[in-house]
């Protein structure tokens, strides 16, 4: 049987050998009752990684995201988010429904609102509107393409919130791509919000699990909706020893998807009917737009399954592929060989 090279998400990281026996030496207790040591530990580890006073760990970035909303908002409010955003588009229309706040969503180009944008859409303090009180960055973004928020625009951002009283969060499930790219810190980029989440799950290759970080206040409110939302966990230490173990060995090695990324975009390219905006190739998401091939991204998609190779369909004319702890270069390379000869 032919090896499989599959593009769909980097969630599908496998954990390694060694993550797994780090798991199972996992010391465990009770975390609804703050017992368990090792999620302690991964919090505690966080809390200083991103330089806030606390951190909570939770199951997903989706509930990162909404415990966050929720910790900020009040039932009425507005939250200003990019038109393409995480959070408006794949959390099941949890803001409304869990936080009973509105979304107000951008255009923008590649996932980054500027701050004039958000200025624009700042509502009066008026009876007739709800209230903005929050606004979401995604860094990276992935509708985008896995594309940088810039840091100058952030902090732009970050002060005119800070001056007119609205709080920052940061959907950073791939921030860790962000700041390997960059080289700017964790830190840094954290100290621009109020809140940051972090995914464990995607390129770092952690089972499940992501983190929320912030002051201590707003921790506790999050830990508050975090149970009542169903996400107090018993002997859950296991999964936060897969987080650790990630963060300390797979951090540094995400620039290698990058390249990998970067090789596969600029080889799909040169392909009949392909357009790649390589502009936005900055970390390990590819983006293709296939419109010109004549056929459906979701009839290409099938092509390629009957040649090993798996992608996502993003729309009826662009697919997506995502490069990862499990796409080795020789992955790259051979599936490259398919495109073209597909797209010859």
């Amino acid at each position: 049987m032919s090896e499989i090279s599959d593009f769909r998400s980097d969630t599908f990281t496998q954990p390694t050998t060694a993550m797994r026996e780090f798991m199972m030496r996992a010391e465990v207790g009770d975390d609804v009752f703050g017992e368990d040591p090792t999620i302690n530990n991964l919090q505690e580890m966080m809390a200083e990684l991103l330089g806030k006073e606390a951190a909570l760990f939770v199951t997903s970035g989706t509930q990162a995201n909404q415990v966050s909303i929720n910790a900020h908002t009040q039932p009425g409010d507005e939250v200003i988010c990019d038109y393409n955003a995480h959070i408006f588009n794949y959390e099941s229309g949890a803001p409304a429904m869990l936080s009973g706040v509105q979304l107000h969503p951008i255009q923008t180009k590649y996932g980054h609102p500027t701050l004039e944008q958000i200025q624009q859409v700042i509502r009066p303090v008026e009876d007739h509107f709800a209230q903005t009180r929050l606004i979401c960055l995604e860094n990276t973004h992935n509708r985008a393409g896995g594309t940088i928020f810039p840091f100058h625009e952030m902090k732009r951002i970050s002060k005119f919130a800070r001056d007119t009283g609205l709080k920052m969060h940061l959907d950073g499930a791939r921030l860790w791509n962000a700041a390997i790219e960059t080289g700017i810190k964790l830190s840094d980029y954290s100290a621009l919000f109020d809140s940051v989440s972090l995914c464990f799950s995607k390129g770092l290759g952690a089972p499940a699990g992501s983190i929320i970080a912030g002051n201590k206040e707003f921790i506790n409110r999050a830990h508050y909706y975090r149970k009542a939302y169903g996400g107090g966990m018993r002997q859950a230490g296991f999964l936060a020893a897969a987080c650790i173990f990630a963060v300390e060995n797979h951090f540094e090695r995400l620039q290698k998807d990058h390249k990998n990324a970067r090789l596969l975009a600029e080889a799909l390219s040169v392909c009949p009917g392909i357009k790649i905006d390589m502009e936005s190739v900055q970390t390990n998401i590819v983006i293709a737009e296939v419109s010109a091939t004549g056929k459906s991204a979701y009839e290409l998609v099938a092509q390629l399954k009957n040649h090993d190779i798996l992608a996502i369909p993003f729309s009826q004319t662009k697919i997506r592929f995502v490069t990862y702890l499990n796409i080795s270069r020789s992955n790259v390379e051979k599936s490259i060989k398919v495109f073209q000869k597909i797209f010859k």
